[in-house]
């Protein structure tokens, strides 16, 4: 099947000739405005196509990123005079993946088609390898080929289809909430709800009320009656999420539950059978809220039958790249954005990094990196400073300072580090900000910030 070109041009001699000289290699279809090539791109598919900057008197700039929107794979070629090279730059800049000068050279367009068409081809290979490589690395939407993660899988699998509470724990952003949906999502409960509650965000007054229903009168303002989130769940999961910030009198209320596997809503004395999976979360230490008396033994060990432990990022960082693949994809849909992948450098700052929010950081770091990012690549000085200020042997400049900064608010910590490089450095802020791994802006801004300036030294 040849490939379909697409030509935006009111030259109809240019049209003419372009028209004999690739339909015998290429399926050619040629439109003379803007609005017309625009419902090509909605109604087919093109591969390639040669678009004249003035073909009409819409914006040239605004059609390349309509059509970027309809297709982001098309490959746009701008056919430009001398005078307009000015402006092919920008088109480039918008989308466009080269330009040629009028009148075209037919052996030097048929050559760049058949680069461009070679280069998307590699693209798209490269985003199914890519997209390959992440399934074979992810379980129901965890992802990781690391065997900390390979661990959590194994247990996932031999657990998912007991009736067994489970405990999932680990630090925030380490993904329990996407464990407990595995567990869900790959057992044999997967056609009926999941329920994801979380405790520490509904008001103790009206939790009990959101886990067990209420009967039409039992308080002022019950005109109905109300289902609780335990029976909405019957057949199926309810995960409670931030158990450690459950009251101790609904922890009472909640054990019974467990045992008895029956819920009574409020001001109702009828008991509703449950068949149900309870999975439950937190990132706080129960072993040591009971000791203190702030969480029932009794559910502790009753909820704890099996503990799902999420290991914390800088303990599989060989996922790191694996996460930032999925992460790059998933914001080029959202963002309607076509990152391709990172830079060494700037990877290599993301695998020396502390992350001390765990995945979900890595997921801000990857949304923040790809607004600044301008082109298909994510560098280095796309990623937050915080992130840029990790040195080359992978140690953060509050860890090099570690010892001088005991007592210090972080940022009397940051003003002694920054002022400490620019002594040492005989105050070249170039030389700097390398050192520090910050952009030369970021020092400027800092100086400025914290009133930093030379001081004299006196002579002996």
């Amino acid at each position: 099947m040849k490939e379909k070109i697409l030509i935006i041009d009111d030259e109809v001699n240019i049209c003419t000739s372009l028209v004999l000289a690739l339909k015998t290699k290429y399926e050619v279809m040629i439109v003379d405005n803007a609005s017309d090539g625009l419902f090509c791109f909605q109604a087919d598919h093109f591969s390639v196509c040669l678009m004249d900057l003035n073909v009409d008197s819409r914006n040239e700039m605004e059609l390349i990123k309509e059509i970027k929107e309809i297709d982001d794979k098309v490959i746009i070629i701008i056919m430009t005079a001398y005078s307009s090279v000015s402006d092919s730059m920008e088109a480039i800049k918008n989308g466009a993946y080269t330009y040629l000068i009028k009148p075209l050279d037919i052996q030097e367009l048929f050559l760049v088609i058949k680069r461009a068409l070679k280069y998307r081809y590699l693209d798209e290979r490269v985003e199914y390898l890519s997209q390959k490589l992440e399934e074979k690395n992810t379980y129901h939407g965890i992802i990781g080929k690391s065997p900390q993660m390979q661990d959590v899988f194994q247990m996932i699998e031999k657990v998912k289809n007991l009736t067994t509470s489970v405990l999932v724990t680990g630090k925030s952003g380490t993904g329990k909430e996407l464990a407990a949906r595995a567990l869900h999502y790959s057992s044999g409960r997967k056609q009926y709800h999941f329920e994801d509650v979380n405790c520490a965000a509904i008001p103790e007054s009206l939790l009990e009320e959101e886990l067990f229903g209420h009967k039409k009168g039992s308080f002022t303002g019950a005109i109905a009656n109300k289902m609780g989130r335990f029976e909405y769940a019957d057949n199926g999961t309810i995960f409670l999420d931030e158990i450690g910030d459950m009251s101790l009198s609904l922890q009472a209320k909640l054990l019974r539950v467990l045992q008895q596997r029956e819920v009574t809503p409020i001001g109702s004395n009828i008991t509703k059978k449950l068949n149900i999976r309870v999975i439950a979360a937190t990132n706080k230490d129960l072993k040591k809220m009971v000791e203190e008396g702030s969480f029932r033994s009794d559910l502790y060990f009753r909820l704890k039958v099996i503990e799902i432990k999420m290991p914390e990022l800088k303990a599989h960082r060989q996922d790191i790249p694996l996460l930032c693949s999925h992460f790059i994809h998933h914001y080029n849909q959202q963002q309607g954005k076509n990152v391709q992948y990172l830079t060494k450098e700037a990877e290599k700052i993301l695998m020396t990094y502390h992350f001390p929010g765990n995945i979900r950081e890595l997921s801000n770091i990857l949304e923040y990196a790809m607004i600044m990012c301008d082109g298909k690549i994510i560098k280095m000085g796309d990623l937050p400073e915080e992130v840029q200020a990790v040195n080359n042997k992978g140690f953060t400049v509050n860890r090099i300072f570690k010892e001088d900064l005991s007592g210090l608010t972080l940022k009397e910590a940051e003003k002694k580090i920054i002022l400490q490089a620019l002594e040492e450095n005989q105050w070249n802020r170039r030389v700097t900000a390398k050192k520090l791994g910050i952009s030369d802006k970021g020092l400027r801004n800092k100086i400025t910030e914290y009133e930093l300036v030379k001081t004299k030294k006196v002579g002996k």
